[in-house]
């Protein structure tokens, strides 16, 4: 299996962030869809960052003083982010995208214009590993 695109989630299946929402926002969205980390978007679908359950406590208490006025406030561009999960453009090869999901819960999938058109979670691709290792399972 050489194509990413068996293990991708596609994006209109996925959770995610457009880069002006507020911070309050994001908590909201990130509720809702019970993810501990959510790509970031632009309007125009290009990925921008990932955001983090983490990243969001540090921004309640560095940025928003834990006031959600303050939240309502602030973009979540503002907010210094940990660590970006980063992408794989759609023809990486499967070596690529199992080193990053080794350090990722997600891989974020972008084609040639750098549009985001979904990820790839690790789950997915222990499933797959599994699968291949234990056909009797």
């Amino acid at each position: 299996m050489n194509n990413i695109l068996f293990f991708l989630t596609p994006k209109a299946m996925c959770a995610y962030l457009y880069d002006d929402y507020t911070i309050r926002q994001a908590l909201e969205k990130m509720e809702s869809a019970a993810y501990s980390a959510l790509p970031i978007l632009n309007h125009q679908g290009e990925y921008r960052g990932t955001l983090t359950e983490g990243d969001l406590l540090w921004a309640m208490k560095n940025i928003c003083y834990m006031d959600m006025r303050q939240a309502e406030a602030r973009r979540i561009m503002e907010i210094s982010r940990r660590k970006d999960y980063v992408p794989v453009r759609v023809s990486a090869s499967m070596h690529d995208l199992i080193q990053r999901a080794s350090t990722q819960n997600f891989v974020p999938v972008v084609d040639d214009y750098e549009a985001f058109i979904g990820l790839v979670t690790r789950k997915a691709i222990i499933n797959y590993c599994h699968d291949q290792l234990f056909p009797e399972d």
